[in-house]
C-alpha cells in the first residue's frame, strides 16, 4: 500500500451529540458491511458498561476504504475523566474531526479535547450533526466553534477550518446548508471527500529505520498481549527483530515481532509488512507498554514517552470487613485487588495506584468521579467485593501555596430553576463566568469551582432542575486553596443490630427519613440503612418485629404504609457518604456503611 493512501482522523465530541452513530454510518456506507449486516445496535460501542450508558469510554480503532484510499478512525472518549484515552488516541491521527451538535453548540467535553487537538497542531474539520432536528441552528453552532478555536490558541490556519452538515442517524451529510426538514445531501460522500482533501497524508520514509510508538493496549489468550501504535518511518514485518525503547534516555528490551494486523472495518487482518502512516496491531512482545517506541536495533530512533494529565481525586480501595463480607464475591482478600489494580495499569495510563501504611486498603488517583466508578463497575461485574471511601481532590503544593484543582462547569436548565443552581453553586465556591439565555425559557451558566464542591453535587442538581437539567464539567488548572466547602446536610440511620429487615420495623421508620433498604435485605451493626430527615445521625432498630400476643386492639388494625426505598447506585453511593463512612460493592449488592461499625469505637474516633 503507497503512502498516498493512508488517512488517519479521530473523532471527537461532547457525550451524546451523535459521535458513535456517525462512525457507524461510515463504515456501512464504505462499503465495509454487507447488506446483511446492517444491524441497528452501534458497533463501535462494544462494552457492556457502555451500551447502557451510551457513552464512549475506551478509544477504539476502525479502518474504512473510500476510492481506493485507507482511512483509519479513532473513536475517541468525549469525557474529560477519559483524558487518558484521547491522549493517546491525538497520538496516533493526522487530522480531526470535531463532531458539534446543532442544537447544544460545543459544550466543556468538546473543549477539553479540541484543546489537546489544537495544541499537537492537528486541523479540525467541523461536522455539524443533528441539522435536521427541530431546533437546530447551525450558522450560530459554527461560530460558536470558531470563537472556541480562537479562545484554546487555534493558528491561523486551524482557524480557516472546513464545516460539513450531517445527520448521522439518517446517513448523509452536505458541505452546503439546505432548507429545514429537507435532506441536503445524498449520503456521505461529502464527509469522506473533506477528509481526502483536508487530512495529510504521512510524509514518513518507507527505508528510514523503524519507528513505531504504542499508543494502547490489547490482549489475546492466544498470542498474549498486543500493542497498538501507528508508523511514523519505517517498515515492519513479522519475525522481525526489534528494540522496544521507553523513551530516549530510558531503558531498552530486545524483542522479536510475532504478527503484524492492520484494521479492515473492525476486523483485524494480518499482513506481510505495513509501512508509515499505518496504524498496526503487533504481538510476540511480552512486557511492550504504552508510550513505548519500537524501533530498529541498528539505528534506533525512540520518540518521547507520552504525556498524560496528571489524576486530580483519589479514594481508598479497601478490603470488604463488612459481616456480610464473601457472601457473593469471588474475588475478595488485598492480594487479589492489588493484582487486579496492577492488570489495570498496563493500559489505564491516567491512574496511579500505591500502597498505604494500613493493611488492605490502597490509594487510588483518577482524573474523576466517573474515570474511578467505571474502574469499580468492571470489577464488580468480574466478581471482586470491595470497599471504597469518599473521593478525595489531589493537593498540590505550588510555589509554596497550597493548590487544588478548579473545574469549568456548564449548567444547561430552565430559567426556573436557575435560583435554586445558582445559590447551590455559590454555596459551594463557585464563581459565575458566563450566563446565557437561550431564548425559549432555558439559561446555560457557566461557572468556575473547586473540584471539592462537585463532589456530590450531581444528585442535589437532579433535585433542584426536576431532573431537567444538564450538567458536564471539565478540569481547568490549579489554584490557591479556596477555602472550607459545606458537606452533607442530612445525617444518617444507623442500624444497631445485625438481621433481617421487616417491614413492620420500615413502618415504624418511615417518618424518620427516606429508606435505601426494603423488607427481606440483609442488615448489620454499623450498616446505613437510610438518610435522616434531621442533620444529625440516628441509631435505629431496622429489626424490629411485631410482638405476636393473642391481644388485639378492637378496631380494624393499620395498614403499613411505606414510602418506596431510594434505589442505591455505585455513583449515588459514592457522592453520598462523608469522609467517616464507607461503599460496601460486591457484584450483587452495594450497600454503605460507617467505617467503625460499633457506635462506641464511632464515638472513641469522634473524640480523637
Amino acid at each position: 500500500m503507497s503512502q498516498k493512501q493512508i488517512r488517519n482522523i479521530a473523532i471527537i465530541a461532547h457525550v451524546d451529540h451523535g459521535k458513535t452513530t456517525m462512525v457507524d454510518q461510515l463504515l456501512r456506507q464504505s462499503g465495509t458491511f454487507a447488506e446483511h449486516e446492517k444491524v441497528v445496535d452501534t458497533v463501535m460501542d462494544n462494552n457492556a458498561i457502555e451500551k447502557e450508558r451510551g457513552i464512549t469510554i475506551l478509544a477504539k480503532n476502525c479502518a474504512v476504504s473510500w476510492q481506493g484510499t485507507h482511512i483509519n478512525i479513532v473513536d475517541t472518549p468525549g469525557h474529560a475523566d477519559f483524558g487518558g484515552e484521547v491522549e493517546r488516541a491525538l497520538s496516533m491521527v493526522d487530522g480531526v474531526v470535531l463532531l458539534i451538535d446543532a442544537q447544544e453548540g460545543p459544550m466543556p467535553q468538546t473543549r477539553f479535547v479540541t484543546k489537546k487537538a489544537l495544541a499537537l497542531g492537528l486541523k479540525p474539520i467541523v461536522v455539524v450533526n443533528k441539522v435536521d432536528k427541530p431546533g437546530a441552528n447551525p450558522d450560530k453552532v459554527v461560530n460558536a466553534a470558531f470563537d472556541l478555536f480562537d479562545k484554546l490558541g487555534a493558528t491561523d490556519e486551524q482557524l480557516d477550518f472546513p464545516v460539513v452538515y450531517a445527520s448521522g442517524i439518517n446517513g448523509w451529510s452536505s458541505l452546503e446548508e439546505g432548507a429545514p426538514g429537507e435532506q441536503w445531501g445524498p449520503d456521505m460522500s461529502a464527509l469522506f471527500n473533506t477528509v481526502l482533501k483536508h487530512v495529510p497524508a504521512q510524509k514518513g520514509d518507507p527505508a528510514a529505520p523503524l519507528q513505531l510508538q504504542i499508543s494502547a493496549l490489547d490482549f489475546s489468550t492466544f498470542v498474549g498481549r498486543i500493542g497498538v501504535g501507528r508508523i511514523s518511518q519505517g517498515t515492519i514485518k513479522p519475525s522481525m527483530d526489534v528494540l522496544v525503547m521507553e523513551g530516549p534516555d530510558g531503558k531498552s528490551v530486545k524483542g522479536r515481532i510475532n504478527q503484524v494486523l492492520t484494521f479492515q472495518g473492525l476486523d483485524r487482518v494480518q499482513t506481510a509488512e505495513a509501512g508509515p502512516g499505518e496504524i498496526v496491531l503487533i504481538n510476540g512482545i511480552a512486557d511492550i507498554g504504552i508510550g513505548v517506541t519500537i524501533t530498529d536495533p541498528a539505528n534506533p530512533a525512540p520518540l518521547p514517552m507520552l504525556k498524560v494529565d496528571e489524576p486530580t481525586l483519589t479514594m481508598n480501595f479497601c478490603v470488604n470487613t463488612s459481616p456480610l463480607a464473601g457472601r457473593e464475591g469471588k474475588f475478595v482478600t488485598s492480594r487479589q485487588i492489588w493484582d487486579r489494580l496492577q492488570k489495570e495499569l498496563q493500559h489505564n495510563v491516567a491512574l496511579r495506584v500505591k500502597e498505604t501504611d494500613e493493611e488492605g486498603i490502597f490509594e487510588v488517583m483518577g482524573r474523576g468521579e466517573l474515570h474511578l466508578t467505571i474502574l469499580l463497575e468492571n470489577m464488580r461485574r468480574e466478581g471482586y467485593e470491595l470497599a471504597v471511601s469518599k473521593p478525595r481532590v489531589v493537593f498540590k503544593e505550588i510555589d509554596g501555596e497550597k493548590c487544588e484543582p478548579i473545574e469549568l462547569v456548564t449548567a444547561d436548565i430552565e430559567e426556573q430553576h436557575q435560583g435554586g443552581v445558582m445559590q447551590a453553586l455559590g454555596e459551594r465556591k463557585g464563581e459565575l463566568v458566563n450566563m446565557e439565555p437561550d431564548g425559549r425559557g432555558r439559561v446555560r451558566l457557566e461557572y468556575r469551582i473547586p473540584a471539592r464542591g462537585l463532589i456530590g453535587f450531581s444528585n442535589e442538581f437532579l433535585n433542584l432542575t426536576r431532573g431537567s437539567g444538564l450538567i458536564a464539567n471539565i478540569f481547568d488548572r490549579y489554584e490557591p486553596h479556596k477555602g472550607d466547602i459545606g458537606g452533607r446536610k442530612n445525617g444518617v440511620l444507623i442500624s444497631m443490630d445485625d438481621g433481617e429487615i421487616f417491614t413492620y420495623a420500615l413502618g415504624k421508620l418511615d417518618d424518620r427519613g427516606r429508606m435505601f433498604v426494603k423488607a427481606n435485605d440483609p442488615v448489620y451493626e454499623g450498616m446505613i440503612v437510610g438518610i435522616h430527615s434531621r442533620d444529625n445521625d440516628l441509631v435505629v432498630n431496622a429489626t424490629r418485629t411485631k410482638q405476636l400476643t393473642n391481644f388485639r386492639v378492637s378496631g380494624k388494625e393499620d395498614a403499613i404504609k411505606i414510602t418506596p426505598p431510594i434505589e442505591l447506585t455505585l455513583e449515588y453511593g459514592v457522592e453520598f457518604i462523608e469522609d467517616d463512612e464507607l461503599v460496601e460493592i460486591t457484584p450483587k449488592s452495594v450497600r454503605l456503611r460507617k467505617r467503625f461499625l460499633k457506635e462506641n469505637e464511632r464515638k472513641r474516633a469522634s473524640r480523637d
